[in-house]
Order: structure tokens, then C-alpha cells, then sequence
């Protein structure tokens, strides 16, 4: 209903034509790593990107339909990665503090030192690359998968933020979901 919606202070958007019928999509879809509202407020910005692993295609589809979609998908891969050069050289210009991580990420690549104290949780590639593989959808996930990601999710956020943001705190010393499932 038009009275269901109530524009706030200093709205963009006030016509009532965008208010009567909308049309509602996932926020990806305009900004994928979620943080335009952040990044124009806030100087310290942490970005979790669950965008995993994409694979090739060794034979796409040659109809107008596959064509258009991959067009698509490349267009929208391109400003990603826009985006996430943007965040990380706002940080090494110190434009920006905070840190990145991906679903994609590898613990080695963040060289925390080896010690009891900051010793990251043990998520070697070969299970967390199958993670980084697991398809967007809109559909439910069987539970063991779910907590695989939320234990990657955990330690790779852990690791990223312990790196870039608060080297002093101690490591996490164990995931998230520990009684239902490991990382694998």
C-alpha cells in the first residue's frame, strides 16, 4: 500500500510513483559489496565480498539469450572488480582504513606471523576454494553446507581484520560452528 511507505528525512526518492508500485531487487544488483552508505560516512570500512570463485566456460552458449546473459555477467565482474581496486587502494593510500576479504581469499596471502597469539584457524585452499565455488542462489542450502561457509566466513574475517585493522588482538581459537561441522 502507498501508506505503507513513509519517506524519511532528506529522501532521494519522494514521487509518489516509485512509491505506489515498486519494484523490489536484491541490492547487489546496484552496489555488490554493500558499502556506498558506509563509504560516504565513515572512514573505517570492512568489507566481507561473498562473491566466490567463477568458472570458466569452456563452451558457452552460443543463442542470443546465454550471449546476452554472459555479456552481462562480464559487465557486472568488470565493476566488481572496479569496486574492490577502489576499496583496497583507498587503503594502501590511507585514504581509508579497514579491511577486505573474500569468499575467494587465502589465509596465506595475509602473512599473519606464526605465533600462539595470532595464529590463524587452519582453512588450507583445498577446502576452502570448494566453499568460494558454491553457487549464488535463492534457494535454501542443506545445513552441513551452511556451516562451512559461516565457519570460512568467520576465520577469514578474523584473519583479515587481526591483519588490517587490530594486529594486537589475539587470534579466535575456534570457528563458529564447532559442534555441527569443520570446514569440511
Amino acid at each position: 500500500m502507498p501508506t505503507d511507505f513513509v519517506a524519511y528525512e532528506n529522501a532521494e526518492i519522494t514521487n509518489p510513483a516509485f512509491l505506489n508500485h515498486p519494484s523490489l531487487t536484491d541490492g547487489g544488483v546496484y552496489d555488490n559489496l554493500g558499502i556506498e552508505t558506509a563509504w560516504k560516512k565513515y572512514k573505517t570500512i570492512l568489507v566481507s565480498n561473498a562473491d566466490g570463485l567463477n568458472d570458466f566456460q569452456l563452451a558457452p552458449g552460443t543463442d542470443w539469450a546465454r550471449q546476452a546473459y554472459r555479456v552481462l555477467m562480464l559487465l557486472y565482474e568488470q565493476v566488481c572488480s572496479l569496486r574492490k581496486r577502489q576499496v583496497i587502494g583507498s587503503f594502501i593510500a590511507g585514504q581509508r582504513e579497514g579491511s577486505y576479504w573474500s569468499m575467494a581469499s587465502h589465509t596465506a596471502d595475509y602473512h599473519l606471523p606464526d605465533t600462539d597469539f595470532s595464529r590463524p584457524l587452519v582453512c588450507p585452499p583445498e577446502l576452502t576454494l570448494p566453499i568460494a565455488q558454491t553457487p549464488t542462489r535463492l534457494a535454501a542450502m542443506d545445513t552441513p553446507l551452511q556451516d562451512r561457509i559461516i565457519n570460512w566466513g568467520y576465520a577469514i574475517c578474523d584473519l583479515a581484520v587481526r591483519r588490517w585493522l587490530l594486529p594486537t588482538c589475539p587470534a579466535t581459537l575456534r570457528l563458529q560452528v564447532p559442534d555441527r561441522a569443520r570446514l569440511m
